[in-house]
C-alpha cells in the first residue's frame, strides 16, 4: 500500500519541510514554501521493485562502441563532445526567447532526415503553433513528429512504442505525472518527470533532450538535484538585443565542458558562425581613444573582441561606474590599480566599460585589455590598430599568466594582427613561429602602457 504524507517544499531549491515557513532555511527565499502531497511506495514494495538489480564486476562487463548521432548543426555538436550519445538525458536552459526551442527544432529536423523518426513534445505550444515556427525555419520533415502532450505517462508509453531516434520535451514544467498529486512545474513534479525520462532513456537507449525554464538568477527552475540527475546541461547565453547565442556546457558526461558554441540569430532561425572574431571586429573603428582588441577563450576556442571604455568628467561629487559584459566589481578593482600604482586621477571621473557584440567576459586575462582602454580614453590617446592584448593584473600592479597563449595569438594573426602584449612569464615556452609578428612581454601594467602608448 502506499503511504501519503504532506510536507511544504521550497519551489526555488527544493528544500523539504514538515511544516509552513515564511523564509526558506535553505536558499533564504521568501514566501517559497509550497505544500504538495507525497506517496511513498511500503518497504515491500520497494524491495520487489529492487529484486532484479544484480551486481557483477566491472571487469565482466561489455565494453561495445557507443556511436554518437550527429545532428548536422556543428556548433551543437561541438559542445556535445561529437553528437548526441544514445540513451543521454540532454539539459537545456536559457533565458525566454533566447533560442532554445529554435534550435532543438532544427536539429530534430536534421536529426530525422537523417536516423529517423523523431518525436518532438510540446506542452507549451499546440501543434499548429509549432509547425508555423517550422515553416519559418524551413524545417519540415514527413518523419518530425510532433505530439502535444503533459502526462508523462502518456508521453513514456508513445516513446516506448515508437522507439524514436531521439525525443524533445518542451519544456519539464509543463510535463506532470499522474502518481504525484501537485501542479505541474512543482519541484515534485518537476523532480519525479525527470526521474521517469531519465530510466526511459537508460532502459530504451532513446536520446532525451528536454528543455528547462530559468529563474531570475539564470539557473534552471526547479531543484539542484535536477542538474545532477541529467547527463548534460547545456546553457544558452546570449543577449536578445544582440544577434549573438553562446550555447555552453556545464556538466557533460560524454565529453569537455570546456567547448562552446556560437550561434546568431537570423530570421531563419540560428545560423552557425563559423568565424566569431572576424564577425565581432567588422565594424571596429580604427584609431580611436578607449578602443582596445583582446584575445579572450570561449572555452578552448579563441575569440577577438573589442574592449570600449569612455572616461569623463563627473559633475556631481560620486562618479559612476558601468560594466556591459564585463564585471562591475572588477571594473572598480582595476581602477583602483590604475589610481594607486600608475597615477591616473580617476575619482572624479565617470568611467564606462563595453564588450562589443553582448559577449560576456567571465576570465580574468580581460584585465589588461580593460585597464588599458581607460587609460587610452582618459588620455585620449589611441593605440596601435593592430595590437592584440591579453593579460591578468594583480592588486600590486603586476601582469600575471595567462592560458592557452599560442591559440589565441594565432587566431589574431589569421586576421591581420602583427602586434601582441603579453605577460611576460608567458614568453617561456611560446612556441608561435610565425614571421612578422612582434610579441612584447610585460611584467607590470606601467610597462603595457608604456608598450602601447608610444
Amino acid at each position: 500500500m502506499a503511504k501519503v504524507k504532506v510536507h511544504f517544499v521550497c519551489q526555488e531549491c527544493g528544500h523539504d519541510s514538515l511544516q509552513w515557513l515564511g523564509k526558506c532555511p535553505g536558499c533564504e527565499a521568501w514566501n517559497s514554501m509550497v505544500e504538495e502531497v507525497v506517496s511513498k511506495l511500503d518497504t515491500k514494495t520497494r524491495h520487489r521493485a529492487n529484486d532484479g538489480a544484480t551486481p557483477r564486476p566491472i571487469t565482466e562487463v561489455d565494453n561495445l562502441p557507443v556511436p554518437r548521432l550527429a545532428t548536422g548543426v556543428e556548433e551543437f555538436d561541438r559542445v556535445l563532445g561529437g553528437g548526441i550519445v544514445p540513451g543521454a538525458l540532454i539539459l537545456i536552459g536559457g533565458d525566454p526567447g533566447i533560442g532554445k526551442s529554435t534550435m532543438l527544432l532544427q536539429v530534430a529536423c536534421s536529426v530525422s532526415q537523417t536516423y529517423g523518426t523523431v518525436l518532438y513534445v510540446s506542452g507549451e505550444e499546440s501543434a499548429v503553433q509549432t509547425k508555423m515556427r517550422a515553416e519559418r525555419l524551413d524545417k519540415l520533415s514527413d518523419k518530425l513528429l510532433i505530439m502535444t502532450e503533459t502526462n508523462l505517462e502518456e508521453i513514456t508509453a508513445v516513446a516506448s512504442r515508437m522507439k524514436p531516434a531521439l525525443l524533445i520535451i518542451d519544456s519539464i514544467q509543463t510535463m506532470y505525472s499522474s502518481e504525484i498529486p501537485s501542479a505541474p512545474g512543482s519541484v515534485g513534479q518537476v523532480r519525479e518527470s525527470t526521474g521517469k525520462l531519465l530510466r526511459l532513456a537508460k532502459e530504451s537507449g532513446i536520446p532525451i533532450a528536454i528543455i528547462g525554464h530559468v529563474t531570475k538568477e539564470g539557473n534552471i527552475a526547479g531543484p539542484r538535484i535536477l542538474e545532477h540527475m541529467v547527463d548534460v546541461v547545456l546553457y544558452f547565453e546570449g543577449d536578445k538585443s544582440h544577434a549573438f547565442r553562446i550555447l555552453r556546457a556545464i556538466k557533460n558526461r560524454f565529453g569537455s565542458t570546456h567547448e562552446s558554441g556560437i550561434f546568431s540569430m537570423e530570421e531563419d532561425g540560428l545560423v552557425e558562425v563559423k568565424n566569431p572574431s572576424g564577425l565581432l571586429l567588422s565594424e571596429r573603428p580604427e584609431r580611436t581613444p578607449g578602443s582596445v582588441v583582446l584575445a579572450c577563450m570561449e572555452g578552448i576556442r579563441p575569440i577577438l573582441i573589442e574592449i570600449q571604455a569612455l572616461v569623463s568628467t563627473t559633475c556631481f561629487g560620486m562618479p559612476r561606474r558601468m560594466a556591459a559584459g564585463f564585471d562591475y566589481n572588477r571594473l572598480i578593482l582595476l581602477m583602483a590599480v590604475l589610481e594607486k600604482r600608475v597615477g591616473l586621477m580617476l575619482a572624479n571621473q565617470d568611467a564606462y566599460v563595453n564588450a562589443v557584440g553582448g559577449i560576456r567576459i567571465t576570465e580574468p586575462a580581460a584585465d589588461l585589455a580593460v585597464i588599458l582602454a581607460v587609460a587610452s580614453s582618459f588620455r585620449n590617446v589611441s593605440l596601435d590598430a593592430q595590437t592584440v592584448v591579453m593579460g591578468e593584473v594583480g592588486l600590486t600592479g603586476e601582469v600575471r599568466m595567462v592560458a592557452r597563449v599560442d591559440i589565441r595569438i594565432s587566431e589574431a594573426a589569421k586576421l591581420g594582427f602583427k602586434r601582441f602584449v603579453i605577460p611576460a612569464g608567458n614568453l617561456t615556452g611560446l612556441k608561435v613561429r610565425q614571421s612578422g609578428l612582434k610579441i612584447v612581454g610585460v611584467s607590470n601594467v606601467i610597462e603595457a602602457m608604456e608598450a602601447v602608448f608610444i
